[in-house]
């Protein structure tokens, strides 16, 4: 099965433009697999694999205790790969078919402490106009909740820091939060001092937050200072926007707030904020400036 190994990997970066990370994966899982029917079950043919090898490996996986998340990526690496064999007609079967993966296992949300938020938001440079933009960032997006897609997609127009209030969400989503003094002052310094310069020669760009080429700032662009900060704030583990977004739910319910303002503000149309905990009913501002840990 090996020397079929080189085409399938040109299949993925060719035919199907995977990336080289992803490439990588898959042709690792193959590796893995081969390895394993080569040595269990001499099998040194494609056409000689049946589902029941497939099953065997899957519970191998298992045994040595490999999460429900690597076991699926797996299986669909090895189902690509079978399938690639089959339009060449190397097989005339599928060996993976009908081949259940594991159910995802279920994490809580990943919540900083508030001192580790102090850290992080404090990480910023302000010396800088990417510093004084990143800081007002970090503050908006734990002051508010929102989404980072929501964050990049603020333009100047949807901030109001004199009145501590922002409005985002599309079209029939829309959305008017309230934020706290720390982020309305970063947001402040932001526009007054730094955005211009920023800007450069675009000064068309509506965009609240811009790169420094003076363009709308990307969701990339935002992770890797999201990452730096993290970096220079000492924070263990991978810090994601969502880690923001869980951690102003987890604050504001653990402080008796009311779960069901929360979803409001989060933007939520089921319930699934639930998962932060259950309280009373209150209004979404007055719960926002009793509980919010930088409301004032």
């Amino acid at each position: 099965m090996k020397q079929t190994i080189h085409a399938y990997a040109i299949y993925l970066e060719e035919d199907k433009g995977m990336s080289s990370s992803t490439l990588e994966s898959y042709l690792r899982d193959v590796d893995k697999f081969i390895e394993f029917a080569e040595k269990e079950y001499d099998i040194r043919d494609a056409g000689q694999v049946r589902r029941t090898h497939v099953i065997l490996f899957v519970g191998k996986l298992k045994q040595s205790g490999r999460a429900n998340a690597t076991i699926a990526r797996s299986i669909v690496s090895l189902r690509s790969y079978f399938h690639f064999l089959m339009r060449r007609g190397d097989i005339l079967q599928d060996p993976t078919f009908d081949v259940e993966a594991p159910k995802a296992d279920k994490t809580p949300p990943q919540v900083l402490s508030i001192d580790e938020i102090e850290l992080l938001l404090n990480a910023p440079d302000t010396r800088s106009p990417q510093g004084i933009r990143d800081r007002a960032m970090l503050e908006l997006l734990y002051a508010t909740g929102i989404r980072v897609s929501e964050l990049i997609a603020l333009d100047v127009r949807d901030v109001q820091p004199s009145m501590k209030f922002i409005r985002c969400g599309g079209a029939g989503k829309e959305r008017i939060l309230p934020i706290g003094a720390p982020a309305a002052h970063w947001i402040d310094v932001y526009l007054d001092e730094k955005r211009s310069r920023l800007l450069k020669a675009s000064s068309d760009e509506q965009a609240l937050f811009v790169n420094v080429s003076g363009r709308r700032l990307t969701r990339q662009g935002f992770w890797k200072l999201l990452k730096k900060a993290a970096v220079d704030a000492g924070i263990p583990g991978e810090i994601t926007p969502h880690t923001l977004r869980h951690s102003f739910a987890a604050h504001l319910i653990a402080s008796g707030a009311d779960t069901r303002a929360v979803q409001d503000m989060l933007g939520h149309v089921e319930q699934p904020g639930q998962q932060y905990g259950n309280h009373g009913r209150k209004t979404m501002k007055e719960i926002y400036e009793t509980h919010h840990p930088r409301a004032k």
